[in-house]
């Protein structure tokens, strides 16, 4: 007699090989209503499409300008912008620790005038922007408004995202600076600052995607992120703010991988877990409970062997982030693991998501796989997984703890682990990778970018240094500085300082002086 063979999800969850109408809870929510499981809006993609973001940024200001307007030309209706390592991590390209890091995982912004360049022949009014920035994320707002103001743009209609999510770093990927409670003072600052100044904007999003990226499961990617999101609420709360006020001006971030159901089921459950954690929290306003976020394809799915492969996973990733409600997608090139991607590989990128969106049906109707014996049966799997998670960082006195105690970095490389085991004992298949390799060699163009940026940057620098007020520069520092002793919010005096030139390097400098490092 054989013995039926066990199927598992990604996150280990078992799939029976049928579903019927008892493996699920009956129940009449609908979109646009708490919890919001089924979409948080009631139309959804009847109503307006998810927004169409490339995330793009290399090499300086002025080439990445060039695939901005490129892809603005192509159909997309947000930018997305990255930024190289030394400006996430808060220095200037002429530091010695930028050397052989400039402008290569992203664009090189070290002052007003890079950003002026970055969006030269682009209205900040028209569009929106959102930036995968951290640690110096307060900065890059700065200089964002500061270019609005130049260009004249009412603050009040300015509209985009600052990623600005820092427990992550700590939790999965690395690009802090300070340790976590000045990091989370910073945050609540920009909070506090928008509600005001920025009405529009969204102050943060709360990712979950490089925790995926880091190896995590479904399930630990969305109990990780919104505990860290929890905490973001309750450090604002604390500051005396009003959650139906910032809370929606929240966002969120995630990963989109290839097991299509799980990744529906996960955004399902996330949205439906948020609602309730945020009235658990106090809010009373419907919008303030909504969880809307940005999906990008998987970054560590994408193979080097036989990178065409990628299209297809990439379609995968897109139709699970439409099927799951997204609002924001970007869609990664073939060629990602190989080098950054060509415009081929972003037209194609962007074209998926076109195709997806007008050819497929899949926009069509509300939730498509409301109602599915499977689907509502592992959404409410992975809602039930997920509180076990969210309830042991509780325990263990919230994210910032666990973080500081190492929890959540253990249970990422504990998956990220058991993960690679799989691919290595062929229980999980790669398609080319440990099964239907092909003996080919690879004929997909790099793209890479030349060492002499930085060469360029830093004469930028000098210039700018040597043109500029240097007195006016060294009182707007002693200011941030003062701002920071004090617990005065520091994006009055951030902006102020770079509108006089200052850079990202010294403004980040002058605040290692008295919050000191995260090691």
């Amino acid at each position: 007699m054989s013995v039926e063979k066990k199927i598992f999800t990604d996150a280990g969850i078992e799939v029976k090989e049928l579903y019927l109408p008892t493996d699920i809870q009956p129940n009449n929510e609908l979109p646009g209503e708490f919890p919001f499981t089924r979409g948080v809006q009631p139309d959804m993609y009847r109503g307006k499409l998810w927004t169409m973001r490339q995330y793009a940024g290399f090499s300086t200001a002025e080439e990445s300008n060039k695939r901005y307007h490129y892809l603005l030309s192509q159909g997309v209706s947000g930018l997305s912008v990255a930024f190289d390592l030394p400006t996430q991590i808060g220095y200037d390209s002429d530091h010695e620790l930028s050397d052989g890091e400039v402008g290569k995982v992203g664009v090189a912004i070290d002052s007003i005038e890079d950003m002026e360049l970055l969006f030269d022949g682009i209205k900040v009014e028209d569009i929106t922007t959102s930036m995968t920035i951290n640690a110096t994320g307060f900065i890059l707002l700065a200089f964002y408004v500061a270019l609005a103001k130049i260009q004249g743009a009412n603050l009040q209609k300015i509209s985009g995202t600052i990623q600005n999510d820092i427990l992550k770093e700590y939790a999965a990927r690395g690009t802090y600076i300070y340790p976590p409670k000045p990091s989370m003072r910073i945050i609540t600052d920009i909070f506090e600052w928008c509600t005001k100044e920025l009405p529009k904007w969204n102050t943060i999003s709360i990712s979950g995607y490089h925790i995926r990226e880091a190896g995590s499961t479904a399930v630990q990617e969305i109990a990780f992120t919104l505990s860290n999101g929890k905490a973001y609420v309750q450090a604002a709360l604390q500051k005396g703010m009003d959650i139906n006020i910032f809370g929606k001006r929240l966002s969120f971030f995630f990963n989109a991988h290839n097991n299509l159901f799980e990744e529906v089921a996960k955004f399902r459950a996330a949205r439906k877990m948020w609602a309730v954690i945020m009235k658990d929290l106090g809010a009373t306003d419907p919008k303030a409970m909504m969880l809307r976020f940005h999906t990008q394809t998987g970054g560590a799915t994408l193979t080097a062997q036989q990178p065409l492969n990628n299209v297809t996973r990439v379609t995968i990733q897109t139709l699970a982030a439409v099927l799951g409600g997204t609002q924001s997608l970007h869609t990664n090139g073939y060629d990602e693991a190989l080098s950054l991607p060509t415009e081929q590989a972003a037209r194609i990128a962007l074209r998926t998501q076109q195709i997806v969106a007008f050819e497929s049906g899949a926009p069509d109707t509300v939730d498509p796989l409301a109602g599915s014996y499977f689907v509502e049966s592992l959404t409410a799997e992975v809602e039930a997984a997920a509180w076990q998670l969210i309830e042991k960082i509780d325990a263990l006195g919230g994210s910032v703890d666990a973080i500081e105690q190492g929890y959540m970095q253990e249970e990422i490389a504990r998956s990220a682990y058991e993960y690679q085991r799989q691919i290595e004992t062929g229980e999980k298949i790669i398609v080319g990778v440990n099964k239907f390799q092909a003996d080919e060699k690879n004929t997909v163009p790099g793209f890479k970018i030349d060492d002499s940026i930085r060469e360029v940057q830093c004469e930028k620098l000098r210039l700018l240094k040597a043109k500029r007020d240097n007195q006016k520069v060294a009182e707007c520092l002693q200011q941030i500085q003062l701002s920071a002793i004090n617990n005065t919010n520091l994006m009055p005096v951030v902006i102020d300082a770079v509108e006089n030139y200052c850079t990202l390097g010294e403004i980040a400098g002058e605040l290692r002086k008295v919050f000191g490092e995260y090691k």
